[in-house]
């Protein structure tokens, strides 16, 4: 009999599976692959990336070195004040605070000073939410006017520069902006029509600048605004009713301008206004009594050619942690019913034509809240004479 020879199986295996299972991950097309998706992630288009570019060009700024992480390609990584979306890794914001700055390069004795322009290049960042670029005191020039093509824009923030020119005529189209503030600078022409078609406003800041002209009519479009700043320009003409429509409005002021006319009656029946700031106008005519017991509680008329009484419309609604009346052309008595209001934190009353007895209720006020006045008097003045 013959030995039985053992049967022995032989499996073949190609030499390519075996590359394939042991260089899945490491072959070099992989390896590229690889790093051509990791350095997408953070670079630009190369027509935001140019756009950056030229907009850093057109701006110097000396003190803290704000542009200098602005290098290399990628510019969602690690660009000071830049930021992309983070699915599209399109340039979303641009947020230059100087203030912030102080902190972030510690160098909080030197100010932050820029110079330059803002260029039109950076309205090639079409997808741009937010352009924040506030207090450098030195950037000058116009704001781009394509900025209205920008149609994503949320906020604008160009105070506290000196930049100069009109605002946008066609600033309207912006449908989606929700702030725009532009205080302390030097802006001049009238206020655009267009920008009462920005029902998305929340937020409206334009304090000191040259803006002239009259207050658009159809504000009262803006109902979502809760915040109208546009105290030191030179605005003129009246102030229109169709604000108090902006049922919104916790803040107005639109002090230190030209307006003239008298106050419209409907702006003390506004639900949610706490803040009028009217003083230092050509506003005539009389003191609506609404205003006296509205939800206002910083209300300030000085400095106008305001007449007549003062009307007697105080009660428990009226809450003042500031009420000033002062340099009108106020005469008669201080009305009885002032003595009912809820609190009349600060009050001035002075340089009017004033007469009668001061309510015991104010005695404890400073003199001056009723200096300059015809015949005011007991206390915190002089005593009332008894006939």
């Amino acid at each position: 009999m013959h030995a039985h020879t053992p049967l022995v199986l032989h499996f073949y295996t190609p030499p390519l599976f075996i590359t394939t299972m042991s260089m899945l991950y490491f072959t070099p097309l992989t390896v590229l692959l690889l790093l051509a998706v990791t350095t997408t992630v953070n670079s630009c288009l190369p027509s935001e990336l140019a756009a950056l570019n030229a907009f850093k060009s057109s701006l110097r700024e000396p003190n803290t070195g704000v542009f200098n992480s602005w290098t290399g390609t990628e510019c969602c990584h690690n660009w000071f004040g830049v930021s992309c979306d983070e699915n599209t890794r399109r340039v979303a914001d641009i947020n230059l605070r100087a203030g912030t700055l102080y902190t972030t390069f510690e160098k909080a004795h030197r100010p932050g000073y820029m110079i330059g322009q803002i260029s039109p290049e950076i309205c090639k960042l079409t997808q741009l939410s937010s352009i924040i670029i506030t207090d450098w005191n030195g950037i000058s020039g116009e704001i781009p006017h394509c900025i209205s093509s920008l149609s994503f824009l949320r906020i604008i923030d160009l105070a506290g520069n000196r930049i100069s020119g009109t605002l946008p005529y066609d600033i309207g189209k912006l449908r989606h902006l929700s702030r725009l503030s532009l205080a302390d600078n030097v802006i001049t022409g009238g206020i655009p029509r267009s920008l009462t078609n920005i029902t998305s406003l929340t937020h409206l800041d334009l304090r000191n600048n040259r803006i002239s002209g009259s207050i658009p009519l159809g504000c009262g479009k803006l109902q979502n605004l809760a915040r109208a700043l546009l105290s030191g320009n030179q605005l003129h003409g009246p102030i229109p009713s169709s604000i108090s429509k902006i049922y919104r409005l916790s803040d107005l002021d639109l002090s230190n301008n030209q307006l003239s006319g008298s106050i419209p009656e409907s702006l003390g029946l506004m639900s949610v206004l706490g803040t009028l700031k009217l003083d230092t106008n050509k506003l005539s005519g009389i003191i609506p009594k609404s205003l006296l017991s509205s939800g206002i509680s910083d209300l300030n008329l000085s400095h106008n050619m305001l007449e007549g009484n003062i009307p007697d419309g105080f009660g428990g609604r009226s809450y003042f942690t500031s009420l000033d009346f002062s340099y009108n052309n106020l005469k008669g008595p201080l009305p009885k019913s002032i003595s009912s209001a809820s609190y009349i934190g600060y009050l001035d009353l002075s340089h009017n034509h004033l007469c009668g007895p001061i309510p015991k209720v104010l005695d404890n006020l400073d003199a001056s809240s009723f200096e300059y006045n015809a015949c005011l008097c007991g206390k915190p003045l002089k005593a009332c004479k008894v006939n």
